[in-house]
């Protein structure tokens, strides 16, 4: 079998291909251009075919999917790793020769699946998930976008102390905002305020159609259902969280989840010391951490169980590690409700029924 390595960039490729024994049989830089890595792939697996096939490794990256689709049109099994360490002195020669090294002296723990010191290896999403996490990071990414432009507007009404004068409350409302269009403004302030106000209903088209989208795919994801059925998901929320988290077989724990959304806390132990633990890792998804923040506040509201163990960590800790504690409380809630099929109020049930069920120690 061969095995190659790819350090991709944008106009070009650095490859280091290596034979069953860890020889380099083939170093070279290869453009990006269609026409040319086309050939290139097609020549490998060529190779490829009178070795018994070939696996190669990709780093993750933003703009990879079309070298996966056609490392998989070619028969080539893809492996996408995330090392987490990186060298001092780096170059795309470098980068490439150590990730081709590090698939051949681990190839059959990684053929078999098996963790990896040192390297993560990514589980490529299906089209679906994929498509529902882009369209989720865009829906959140148009709602900063909104709230930049209203903050910049409520900048130009507290410049000139304005902000008294508004027929309602808050600037969201059709008076508020036929009110914007005719307060009397220096030039300059006017030409960024009629900007700021086109920008606002800009961003509120987009965002009509993201969640015209949003309410479509919702709809056809039993998944997200299921999420949306935890108080405060709704239908951004819950489609988010269930693309992030794909086939939930592969978490064999509830902990599993929680570090894959980095909720866990990190340990620095040294010596003695055998419980230095530190804040929470934040690795994983960002935006799974977002909305988890948001569905706390709606939990804690309705759950009164939840609550009461929040107040508790909340005497002994504080308010902020309270919150972080509900939320990976959640995220297992989250993993029996997937494995089950449950929804949030009958899982809840369920669980406190066993619990009442054990006998006291």
């Amino acid at each position: 079998m061969l095995y190659l390595a790819i350090d991709q960039h944008r106009k070009q490729l650095t490859v280091n291909l290596r034979d069953e024994n860890g020889e380099v049989v083939l170093r070279r830089q290869v453009s990006t251009q269609p026409a040319r890595v086309r050939a290139f792939v097609a020549e490998v697996a060529q190779r490829a075919a009178a070795h018994g096939g070939c696996v190669a490794v990709v780093e993750v990256c933003g703009f990879n999917d079309w070298l996966l689709e056609l490392l998989d049109e070619h028969g080539i099994r893809v492996l996408l790793v995330q090392p987490q360490r990186r060298n001092r002195h780096k170059t795309d020669r470098r980068d490439s020769n150590d990730l081709g090294e590090l698939l051949w002296v681990n190839r059959h723990r990684l053929l078999a699946g098996q963790k990896v010191h040192g390297v993560r290896v990514v589980q490529r999403p299906t089209r679906r998930d994929a498509e529902d996490r882009q369209l989720t990071a865009l829906r959140q990414r148009l709602g900063q976008l909104r709230t930049r432009t209203l903050n910049k507007i409520q900048r130009l009404l507290l410049k000139h102390n304005l902000h008294h004068h508004c027929p309602t409350k808050g600037l969201q409302t059709k008076a508020a905002r036929k009110w914007l269009e005719t307060v009397a403004l220096p030039e300059i302030d006017r030409l960024e305020m009629d900007l700021l106000l086109a920008q606002w209903n800009l961003w509120d088209a987009q965002l009509d159609r993201a969640e015209e989208q949003l309410t479509r795919r919702h709809a056809d994801s039993r998944e997200a259902q299921i999420v949306a059925t935890v108080p405060g998901a709704g239908i951004f929320g819950s489609l988010a969280l269930a693309s992030r988290i794909g086939s939930i077989d592969r978490f064999a724990r509830p902990g599993s989840l929680a570090n894959y959304w980095g909720l866990v806390p990190g340990c620095r132990n040294s010596g003695e010391a055998t419980q230095r633990l530190g804040s929470i890792t934040k690795e994983g998804s960002a935006l799974a951490r977002f909305v988890l923040g948001q569905m706390v506040l709606h939990v804690l509201r309705r759950d009164a169980s939840m609550k009461a163990w929040y107040l508790r960590i909340k005497r002994r800790r504080g308010a902020k590690i309270a919150r972080v504690a509900v939320m990976r409380r959640l995220v297992s809630v989250l993993w029996h409700m997937l494995r089950q099929g449950l929804a949030y109020e009958v899982c809840r049930q369920t669980g406190k029924l066993r619990r009442e069920a054990q006998p006291a120690a």
